[in-house]
């Protein structure tokens, strides 16, 4: 009875208005909401997250014969590499390096161990990324192309079990390189406005009838196109003649093709930012492939290429990129530190400047929190998850912060970074910032569209089903759905209410959390904020429906904070997986104090913009008048820069992975002048007492041993090695070829 009457009085009337209201889910958008799965992420959206579940989730950590892969090839290959002949004399890898990413199966990290690969967890995968992007950008993405979205991750989730067989040994040991081909001049981020495109054909082949394709593209932006030898392609697959039995426009469909297929155009080059890893367009005319060979999955995945390119990407997009972010920001914070450190003006270290300090203490919470959010993302895909939301959260968000980082890295290094040569490790970190930024999703639409956008329908308890509900052609049946799924819906509305209003007026103090010592507060507040930011995105949800996709500076904001209750959610579990160092505790306070600082920001940028006015006054009034947080603090922010400016376990901890140089190198130069300045320091504070300068007055006096005098001395001789710049002859960096230089 109550059933009938709620569905005649409210369901039924919201069903009908809201199927002529709003608009149809494209195939494009519903592929791509199936794709991937939830997690903490759902967690956050429900407005009350299980913080038990997520200390409870286990800390990667690597197998024994991961570690021995780090500490051997890695290694090895580590001390090979050398970036400055890689960028401007080879400007590609030198044949030694991929005859040596090949023999130890480098390119088959993800492949299992029963197809010749290595088998690694995405833990291990991230570890390789990270440490070799510290030594070698063009070596890291190199090694990270064929571990992330391309044909070795897609053979794997979708391919048939002959294609596996065939390809992903030759894969794994490097007998193939691949490359996938997505983006094309026409489309951009919208694959559906592709016009690459195959049309299914029964050819005679060798004497026999071949149900086959005739396919044609033109892609760019191709990292290993040029020197591919397996293309995966997605294409826009017809069927004019129904030799499928099924409609005439298939959709989107991936398809691998061998490089030297008759048609098909390789081996010119891009320039991606100055940054000299393999990428440049591939093209195809007219190109015949057999149907079962070709289409991965075979012919039933045809026109499921969008939805499997989405899982693909959930899980290389949540590694790769996070990787080589995170391996950016935390050299950036180990080498700011101690050039700050070194480094002297007006008689005292820069690290002891108010306004280096801010930047110092930027860098290192940056570095803390990505760390922090790799580790947490890593432990859910090694679960076995496909994580779509969260890897859009932490793929826009670490490479958005290495920009900040590796910029403010800059800023201390003044001079010293913006000099090219051997002994500069800043610059092609700077190089790098533009790209990870722009690939595998352009972060504007990612933080615009993505997050949030799609976040809600996959993370919301209830509101995917109440779209599926409208997608039923059965009206009956649609309607009992519909109604479910509303009086869920409205049970949640009102539950989360009743959760924001609470904790936004005790400001938290009151919150249930499994977590004790210093990072309680800042658990609480995170119950605090996650409960706002579920009751907003509620009220988003109920007054702009549809439209919401269309607010994107709504949506945005209210994926930023997302982004940022997630990020939260990884400082406090490392925090507590390390075993609650006291020496990180300025860490983890000054990430919390950003976090919930941009949280609050953002959350009243939602109410003050938001178009029903009665509504965002409702939504201030329920969050209370507890709101005025501005980030952290001048004292915690000096209490960071001193933590990676000065020797200690944090700063250790914060570079863990992070290549310290070889040789006579920059890095290695920084790290010894470093080590000899700290050593100094009692002698040095001796003299300064004393009003001494020069080593040898001092010991003449006796206020320091004459080790001490030797010490200062290569001290300072260290220190000018480790400030030095490169210069070149005129003749070395000439742009004028040989070939020129001949005619003449």
């Amino acid at each position: 009875m109550l059933v009938r009457a709620r569905r005649r009085l409210i369901s039924d009337r919201i069903f009908a208005w809201a199927r002529e209201a709003l608009p149809r889910m494209s195939e494009t958008e519903e592929e791509a909401l199936k794709a991937g799965e939830v997690w903490w992420d759902a967690e956050l959206f429900s407005g009350r997250p299980d913080l038990a579940h997520l200390l409870a989730t286990p800390a990667p950590r690597l197998t024994a014969k991961e570690r021995a892969f780090l500490e051997g090839p890695l290694a090895e290959l580590m001390e090979r590499l050398d970036d400055w002949e890689i960028q401007w004399r080879h400007r590609d890898l030198p044949p030694g390096i991929w005859a040596f990413l090949k023999k130890h199966r480098f390119f088959g990290m993800i492949v299992p161990e029963e197809f010749g690969g290595l088998g690694f967890s995405a833990w291990a995968h991230s570890e390789v990324i990270k440490r070799l992007s510290t030594r070698s950008l063009a070596a890291a993405v190199t090694v990270m192309v064929p571990n992330s979205l391309g044909p070795g991750e897609l053979l794997l989730q979708f391919g048939t079990e002959e294609q596996r067989r065939r390809h992903l040994p030759r894969l794994a040991d490097g007998s193939e390189i691949p490359c996938f081909g997505l983006t094309s001049a026409e489309a951009g981020s919208d694959a559906a406005a592709m016009i690459d495109r195959a049309v299914v054909v029964e050819e005679e082949v060798d004497g026999e009838r071949v149900l086959g394709m005739r396919a044609s593209w033109s892609k760019r932006y191709i990292t290993l196109g040029p020197v591919a030898t397996l293309l995966g392609v997605a294409l826009k697959l017809y069927d004019p003649d129904r030799l499928l039995g099924g409609e005439e426009d298939l959709g989107i469909t991936l398809v691998l093709v061998p490089s030297d297929a008759p048609g098909v155009t390789t081996g010119r080059r891009h320039i991606p930012a100055m940054q000299w890893f393999q990428n440049g367009p591939i093209e195809g005319e007219n190109v015949f492939l057999p149907l079962d060979e070709a289409i991965i999955g075979g012919r039933a995945r045809a026109g499921h290429g969008w939805r499997m390119l989405m899982s693909a990407l959930a899980a290389g997009r949540g590694v790769s990129l996070p990787s080589l972010s995170t391996a950016a920001t935390c050299a950036s914070a180990r080498t700011s530190g101690s050039y700050a450190r070194v480094r002297e003006q007006f008689g005292i270290p820069i690290a002891r400047f108010e306004g280096v300090q801010l930047k110092l203490a930027h860098i290192a919470g940056i570095a803390y929190r990505l760390e922090a959010a790799r580790r947490l993302t890593c432990a859910g895909l090694d679960q076995g998850r496909r994580l779509s939301v969260i890897s859009a959260i932490v793929k826009a968000t670490s490479t958005n912060e290495m920009r900040e980082a590796v910029s403010a890295a800059m800023d201390i290094h003044a001079g010293k970074a913006i000099i090219d040569g051997p002994l500069n490790y800043l610059g092609n970190l700077w190089r790098a910032v533009p790209v990870g930024i722009t690939v595998e999703g352009a972060n504007i639409l990612t933080r615009n569209l993505i997050i949030f956008g799609q976040g809600a329908i996959r993370c919301h308890p209830h509101l995917l089903a109440e779209m599926e509900a409208l997608e039923e052609p059965d009206e009956e049946a649609a309607r009992a759905a519909f109604d479910a799924a509303l009086a869920g819906h409205l049970v949640h509305i009102l539950a989360t209410q009743g959760r924001a209003l609470w904790h936004n007026w005790t400001a938290g103090q009151f919150a249930r959390v499994p977590v004790r010592g210093p990072a309680r507060r800042h658990a609480r507040a995170l119950m605090r904020y996650a409960a706002a930011f579920a009751y907003v995105g509620e009220l988003a949800l109920i007054t702009l429906g549809g439209e919401l996709k269309r607010r994107e500076m709504l949506s945005a904001r209210l994926g930023d904070v997302l982004s940022e209750l997630y990020m939260v959610s990884a400082v406090i579990k490392r925090f507590e997986d390390d075993g609650r160092p006291e020496v990180d505790r300025p860490l983890l306070d000054w990430c919390c104090a950003q976090s919930f600082g941009r949280i609050e920001k953002r959350l009243a940028g939602v109410l003050r913009n938001f178009p029903v006015r009665p509504v965002s006054w409702l939504g201030a009034l329920t969050l209370g008048p507890w709101r005025g947080r501005k980030g952290a603090g001048d004292r915690l922010a000096r209490k960071v820069a001193e933590l990676i400016s000065e020797p200690t376990a944090a700063r250790d901890r914060l570079s863990e992975g992070v290549h310290r140089g070889a040789g006579d190198d920059g890095m290695a130069r920084l790290e010894r002048a470093f080590d000899l300045v700290v050593a100094a320091e009692p002698s040095r504070r001796r003299m300064r007492e004393a009003g001494i300068e020069d080593p040898r007055a001092a010991l003449a006096r006796a206020v320091i041993t004459e080790r001490e005098a030797d010490q200062l001395t290569e001290m300072m001789e260290a220190v000018d090695r480790a400030i030095e710049v490169d210069s070149f002859a005129p003749e070395d960096i000439s742009v004028r070829t040989r070939r020129e230089e001949a005619a003449e």
